[in-house]
């Protein structure tokens, strides 16, 4: 191998495969002429080893916890976590300065309420619907009252739609929240910034107005911008890959929401929830959990810990882990399952089983933690995630969308059915 080739013999010939180099120094084997060349293609399941496309997004190192988005390190948002600034970012490339950020703010409120006629799709629901089943309907739904929006021919029109879908997207989980619970709609509130209107649309009573501790709103902030994007996960690349086809952003971040709602990638942070409720009802400690997740034969699973991307200290989970403290100590919570909580974590932090596999708490095991303790139902917790990840959704399809070069996907397979085959009339079928 040179230092700008890879050499591979297949047959007795040999091809020529470039290296491309990223910014931080990773190199790919570049195999687009593959197939042109020897008429075989990559076989890579899951595509852990498929570099999928080039981004300027965001950039993780798993072996030393490194997040990034667009350069600047996760951590730099913990001192003063703003999501909007961090959503403005990731779409546009840079920290936005003051009129950007003043503009983009008064699109986020003055684009919080939903058409009025949208409340009847939200009537046509089951209170007993999957949250995110509704959600994904809705963003579908919204294309529907913003045509002019479908095809995004200049930089205003996608500023435009993208303030529409991260302002609105709130509101539609708040009143899937409500809906399920026979609540009435809540409008949302134009004094109030992103968040806090989330919580007010969330929690507030047409008699009486939510009102929420500062850190609760710097935990929530930071619970949005640790999940913003995360380079090319299930979701987002679910979102490129129907953007690729040059389908809608509406229709595009409607499939992310889709994706999102399996539960090996949004539904983790419930699973957590659940494996807490469960030690609590089945009246284990969390030494006689930790034991049981030990031993393979036993079927149990610790929950919330380890990553497939990291394999050191989930970075955000650092953060998280600070978060978590400071806000349970500020409200007094008083939750078994948190107790727990804390007790797994102490335990599995200082056990060698754990601690040589490198199974540290991820992000999923905290978030779950803060939810709770604010007070959002575990069905939400999904939700919450989608509505964290959708400036990175957003950022992934304008950056696609950009690209001059840009193709549809479409995979290809290696095939291993019946060879060719004769028809049988049914008559003559055994």
């Amino acid at each position: 191998m040179s230092d700008n080739k890879a050499e591979l013999t297949i047959d007795g010939k040999t091809v020529e495969l470039p290296i491309l180099t990223g910014t931080e120094g990773e190199r790919a084997i570049d195999i687009t002429s593959l197939r042109n060349e020897t008429g075989l293609t990559a076989y890579d399941p899951a595509f852990g080893n498929t570099a999928s496309c080039s981004s300027a997004i965001t950039y993780i190192d798993g072996d030393k916890g490194i997040l990034r988005y667009r350069g600047i390190p996760l951590e730099a948002f913990a001192a003063y976590p703003n999501f909007v600034e961090v959503t403005w970012l990731l779409i546009f490339g840079q920290l936005p300065n003051r009129a950007e950020y003043e503009r983009f703010s008064r699109q986020l409120t003055e684009n919080a309420n939903l058409d009025e006629d949208m409340k009847h799709h939200f009537a046509g629901f089951p209170r007993s619907a999957p949250p995110m089943a509704i959600l994904s309907a809705m963003i579908s739904t919204l294309s529907c009252f913003h045509p002019q929006l479908l095809e995004l021919d200049t930089p205003d029109q996608f500023e435009q739609a993208a303030g529409r879908l991260i302002s609105k997207i709130r509101t539609l989980a708040a009143y899937t929240y409500r809906h399920s619970r026979g609540l009435p709609y809540i409008y949302p509130d134009p004094k109030l910034p992103y968040v806090s209107n989330f919580l007010h649309m969330m929690f507030s009573e047409p008699y009486s107005t939510y009102m929420c501790e500062p850190e609760v709103l710097n935990a929530l902030n930071l619970v949005l911008i640790l999940h913003a994007d995360h380079e090319q996960n299930c979701s987002t690349s679910t979102v490129r890959m129907v953007g690729s086809s040059r389908a809608n952003l509406f229709a595009s971040c409607a499939a992310g929401v889709s994706a999102l709602w399996g539960r090996l990638h949004g539904g983790a942070n419930v699973k957590v929830i659940e494996m807490l409720e469960s030690i609590h009802g089945g009246k284990q400690t969390a030494r006689e959990y930790i034991e049981a997740a030990k031993d393979k034969s036993s079927g149990i699973k610790l929950m919330g810990f380890g990553h497939r991307v990291y394999k050191n200290f989930d970075p955000r989970a650092t953060i998280l882990r600070s978060v978590s403290e400071q806000l349970l100590n500020k409200l007094g919570v008083t939750d078994p399952l948190l107790e727990i909580a804390r007790n797994l974590e102490d335990i599995a932090l200082h056990d060698d089983y754990f601690l040589e596999r490198k199974l540290y708490p991820n992000v999923d095991f905290y978030s779950g933690i803060i939810l709770r303790a604010i007070g959002i139902p575990t069905n939400m917790f999904t939700v919450l995630f989608a509505i964290g990840r959708l400036p990175g959704w957003i950022s992934h399809w304008h950056e696609q969308n950009s690209d001059p070069k840009m193709r549809i996907a479409r995979p290809r397979q290696v095939y291993t059915g019946n060879p060719l085959s004769e028809y049988v009339p049914v008559e003559d079928r055994i």
